[in-house]
């Protein structure tokens, strides 16, 4: 098989609500790249390069990024992943975001070849449904109990609560919403880093008689001795998203058991294979692990959903529904209903575009 030609094209999805926002930042769009490796039996894989800021990836630099390995992927048969993944990882040090997009691209790609779904190429799925965690943006109390409410409504049982570092107003937060979805739903906090390690631990007490089930990243990205002492120091689960920012991350964090879990992300990680590496890292170091938020097209959701599908010892509920508070999404083929996601019965990742 030969590789024909290879598209990128910037994409940026305006947010249902243009004042969404947590501890990091604020912004009316979510930004990224598609990628399209094209063969000559007319065969077309496609992949999202997330820009997240707070990683350090922005839209023009990805699209340099691809642009400079275009180059390299044309060298090789699409088939031979083992031999680009050395070959990109010579040619560019870190730039995970990118790299994540060209491994899904390529994935697609080979299993729409073997006319197979993507989770074929893992083993096959012993899932094919998913429990949607969906984010409640920060907002006064009320404001968030209420967007709760709604999500509830529509069938959403687990929540996940973005708060900003001022204890007593994040505690009141949390109650809001507890107190307004009551017992059946489960809910959990991430604060992207807001708190300091005391800080941290005297908000997690509090948020403790609320019921909630973990609290992803409460200190620095850097600070994993931060993050053990949490860790050792309250009862709810707490769990390493923006630490666990490679699969060396995963590593340090998990051998030194300096969180109870991680949220895994494909494209934070560098693609299924990584991923795939890191939930193995996980199982064998005995810390649990889930698939975090993947906030950008259907397209960035599918392939990490298929990857899901085939491990069996995920914790909690991943967050693959993020697409639906946005808009002008290029890409169809999964939805969520009823809070439930389900695995699309399709070859590749399937997801095509619509309007690309």
């Amino acid at each position: 098989m030969k590789i024909t030609d290879i598209r990128l094209k910037q994409c940026v999805l305006r947010k249902e609500d243009p004042n969404w926002r947590f501890a990091l930042g604020a912004n009316p769009t979510t930004e990224g790249v598609i990628i399209s490796i094209e063969t000559q039996d007319g065969l077309t894989g496609y992949g999202y390069a997330s820009a997240t800021a707070h990683m350090g990836a922005t839209r023009d630099g990805l699209t340099k990024t691809l642009e400079d390995l275009i180059p390299v992927l044309k060298k090789f048969d699409p088939l031979a992943m083992s031999a680009i993944r050395v070959a990109v990882n010579e040619a560019v040090s870190g730039n995970n975001q990118a790299k994540a997009a060209i491994d899904n691209a390529l994935f697609d790609l080979v299993a729409k070849s073997m006319k197979v779904p993507l989770h074929s190429l893992f083993g096959g799925a012993i899932r094919t449904e998913f429990p949607v965690l969906r984010i409640l943006a920060i907002k006064q109390p009320k404001e968030m109990a209420e967007q709760a409410q709604k999500l509830f409504d529509e069938g959403y049982r687990y929540f996940k609560i973005k708060v900003h570092g001022e204890i007593d107003l994040d505690i009141a937060r949390v109650a809001a919403i507890r107190e307004q979805v009551g017992d059946e739903a489960n809910l959990t906090v991430d604060a992207n880093q807001a708190y300091t390690p005391e800080d941290a631990i005297t908000a997690i007490t509090g948020m403790a008689k609320s019921r909630i089930d973990l609290v992803e990243q409460p200190v620095a990205i850097d600070d994993f001795d931060g993050l053990k002492r949490v860790t050792d120091s309250v009862r709810v689960t707490i769990e390493a998203d923006e630490s666990a920012r490679s699969i060396e991350d995963v590593y340090e964090l998990v051998s030194n058991r300096s969180v109870d879990a991680i949220s895994l992300k494909v494209p934070k990680l560098g693609g299924l294979w990584n991923t795939l590496a890191a939930a193995q890292i996980c199982k064998i170091g005995n810390v649990k692990y889930r698939f975090g938020a993947h906030v950008g097209s259907r397209l960035l959701n599918a392939p990490a959903m298929h990857l899901a599908a085939t491990l069996p010892d995920i914790w909690y509920a991943s967050e693959f529904g993020e697409f639906e508070r946005l808009l002008d999404d290029p890409f169809e083929g999964i939805g969520v209903e009823d809070g439930v996601i389900r695995l699309p019965n399709a070859i590749g990742a399937g997801i095509e575009p619509v309007n690309l």
